[in-house]
């Protein structure tokens, strides 16, 4: 084998390597957030903890559209108040004022960030994409409560407020739906 068809093999060999890594990335990305809540990424669990303590912590929530998304969005409450571990549950509102069927796709984060690790959700309708029919106004839940091991941690212990915020996103109509929207097949005349 030549010495340029070796470089050319090693070549190809680092290329494909790098091609994997970058499909691998962005699972571990996410599976990596899920698990520290870097970057305010929270937690899921099917029940809140049994464990609840006197300690209050004050959640601000917060609502906002991608610039196009032609939804109306917005929390029906801007804060509560709840105890560390207490199930907490909030309600926000969408909108669909267009003559359209819209699908929506909702990305959350928390804030601060150290505190994403700590504040989890049991229900959200962050977890699936919504569908609103022109003029459709939905009511949304998220149920959560914040993990009573905040307060063992040294800097995320001083945490005394958390605020959740999602933004939609517009997203393409499921399959079936787009196809209830189609407009209907022009029959020729005869």
């Amino acid at each position: 084998m030549t010495p340029q068809a070796k470089t050319a093999g090693w070549l190809v060999g680092v290329a494909v390597t790098m091609g994997a890594l970058s499909f691998a990335a962005v699972p571990f990305y996410d599976w990596f957030c899920r698990v520290t809540g870097f970057a305010g990424t929270t937690s899921v669990a099917e029940a809140a903890p049994d464990t609840v303590l006197d300690r209050e912590i004050a959640i601000r929530f917060d609502g906002s559209l991608e610039a196009g998304m032609p939804w109306k969005f917005h929390p029906q409450q801007t804060r509560m108040t709840l105890r560390i571990g207490e199930n907490g549950l909030a309600f926000y509102e969408a909108y669909n004022p267009t003559d359209r069927v819209i699908a929506g796709t909702a990305s959350y984060n928390v804030q601060p960030d150290l505190a994403g690790g700590y504040f989890t959700k049991i229900e959200c309708f962050c977890f699936t994409e919504q569908v609103l029919q022109p003029g459709e106004r939905v009511i949304m839940p998220v149920s959560f409560y914040v993990d009573p091991a905040i307060v063992d941690d040294a800097e995320a212990g001083l945490i005394q407020e958390i605020t959740l915020s999602y933004t939609f996103h517009e997203t393409p109509l499921p399959e079936e739906q787009a196809a209830l929207d189609a407009p209907a097949p022009v029959q020729p005349v005869n």
